[in-house]
């Protein structure tokens, strides 16, 4: 029987015995008076617990609302600190890490936009990645249905994916409709002042409802499909968004065009520099 170290909710050690035969690799140890069996994994063991009592990762569950208003049920966690930090990875980059949020009704182009913008950063040779609302809803947000509440969650998590892209010193595009203000808002919360760049794409329902690219209004006019955004849910437009792509007259700009409106305001504000 051997006495190994396990953490109680008190973060005490409570040691109990536990048969040397339960675990699988012993090795022989000798001394000057006798052979001892000690087994490996419990030495292990015994030094992870110990070196881990602050550590509380099983801890119970509650329903804490974290300062974005979700549901937050971890607890007894603290933020570990690396010695890399933020400004160490843009001195890398040569570029300063930030979320461009694209949105708008489905049709309007953000993906468009994104796509072209991301194009245009990687020739001059600037780290990006795209957060397009379809394609994490592939892996991610594959749990997540349409029904209201899923659709805020699904912002939610690619609020938080886009943090942790931007804090790595990558600029971060997400192109997703995100109708409601509070949604986008709270995601606005969770970066740095002006980290979180709003491009609202600004253009007619009647012109989205023209392009129609997946056939969804179609079903919507049709009653195939409810709550869908701009039909029977309501588009929420922002009120102090940081850039707006309009048409010009009745001509929408081309993606070429819209990039680099989007890069002179980067620029403009340092992103494009470490």
């Amino acid at each position: 029987m051997i006495a190994v170290g396990t953490i109680i909710n008190s973060k005490k050690l409570v040691f109990s015995n536990i048969p040397a035969t339960s675990f699988g690799c012993c090795r022989k140890v000798t001394s000057s008076s006798t052979k001892v069996v000690v087994p490996i994994k419990a030495k292990e063991m015994s030094l992870k617990t110990s070196i881990e009592v602050s550590s509380n990762e099983g801890g119970g569950i509650s329903s804490t609302d974290d300062s974005c208003g979700s549901k937050r049920r971890s607890t007894n966690i603290v933020w570990h600190k690396c010695s890399v930090e933020k400004s160490d990875r843009q001195e890398l980059l040569k570029q300063k890490g930030c979320v461009i949020w694209i949105t708008g009704l489905s049709g309007s182009g953000k993906s468009t936009l994104a796509c072209a913008l991301t194009r245009a950063l990687h020739s001059r040779g600037k780290l990006t990645y795209v957060l397009d609302g379809d394609n994490v809803r592939h892996g991610l947000n594959s749990d997540l249905t349409f029904k209201a509440e899923d659709r805020a969650e699904n912002i939610r998590r690619i609020g938080e994916v886009a943090k942790l892209f931007a804090d790595s010193g990558i600029i971060c595009i997400a192109s997703v409709i995100s109708p409601y203000r509070k949604d986008r808002d709270a995601c606005r919360s969770k970066l740095p002042e002006g980290d979180f760049i709003e491009v609202y794409m600004d253009m007619p329902l009647r012109v989205c409802e023209a392009r129609d690219p997946k056939g969804l209004y179609k079903l919507a006019r049709a009653g195939k499909i409810t709550g869908f955004t701009g039909v029977d849910d309501p588009y929420e437009a922002p009120l102090n968004c940081e850039i707006v792509i309009q048409q010009e007259g009745e001509v929408c700009p081309p993606p070429e065009v819209m990039a680099e409106k989007v890069i002179c305001y980067l620029d403009a504000k340092g992103y494009l520099q470490a």
